[in-house]
């Protein structure tokens, strides 16, 4: 992909998380997690994070323990409410790491995102919802410097899923606004396949 690249690197994760300033604190909001097992069975999620939850959907309680089904479809067994997705936010001091990344001009970011999310592995369903948080707050500015995260988010924000999953991908996007073009050298987005009992989970954190 040939984007403009930005001066100041960015990171993005493969894991879905989202991060946005509050009270000039950082903020892992909007990850997402979907589960896609091959059979029906029940799965225990548990998320070890470097700071206070602000939010989750369902609740959590030391742990998600839900119904999952291969379509994507999640029930509490307790309530029998469904879900498509499992939901958190939380408040993190995690630096993350924009030695590589990409700049690119506000009106070109849904092109960029639609792209990028594809070449990363997110099926059109995961890449809409993932565009439809994250374009109104990005399409607006001059610029944004990003980088997909790895270790920077996954060790700050740690998963234990049982069964194992056979592929797990994390996809998260550290972002920032910026007024001008700046030059940063372009990350190489890994692409990712999806065998077994696959995890995907998507987010971001707008960079204070």
């Amino acid at each position: 992909m040939k984007w403009k690249s930005c001066m100041m690197a960015m990171l993005v994760l493969l894991t879905f998380t989202a991060c946005t300033p509050q009270e000039e604190e950082a903020v892992s909001a909007k990850p997402v997690i979907y589960l896609y097992p091959e059979q029906e069975i029940d799965v225990t999620v548990q998320l070890d994070h470097d700071g206070p939850l602000t939010a989750t959907y369902p609740a959590y309680e030391a742990g998600w323990n839900i119904h999952a089904k291969p379509d994507g479809t999640l029930i509490d067994p307790e309530t029998g409410r469904m879900y498509y997705c499992l939901f958190w936010e939380g408040v993190t001091e995690t630096e993350y790491d924009f030695s590589e990344g990409f700049c690119v001009a506000g009106a070109d970011m849904a092109d960029f995102l639609e792209q990028a999310l594809a070449e990363l592995g997110l099926t059109e369903r995961e890449a809409n919802e993932f565009l439809i948080y994250w374009l109104p707050q990005m399409e607006g500015n001059a610029y944004n410097l990003m980088a997909f995260q790895t270790e920077a988010y996954t060790d700050h924000a740690r998963l234990t899923i049982t069964p194992e999953p056979d592929s797990i991908l994390r996809v998260f996007l550290a972002w920032k606004p910026v007024e001008e073009p700046v030059e940063v050298p372009s990350q190489t987005l890994e692409p990712f396949q999806r065998e077994g009992f696959t995890v995907v989970e998507w987010g971001g954190c707008k960079v204070p």
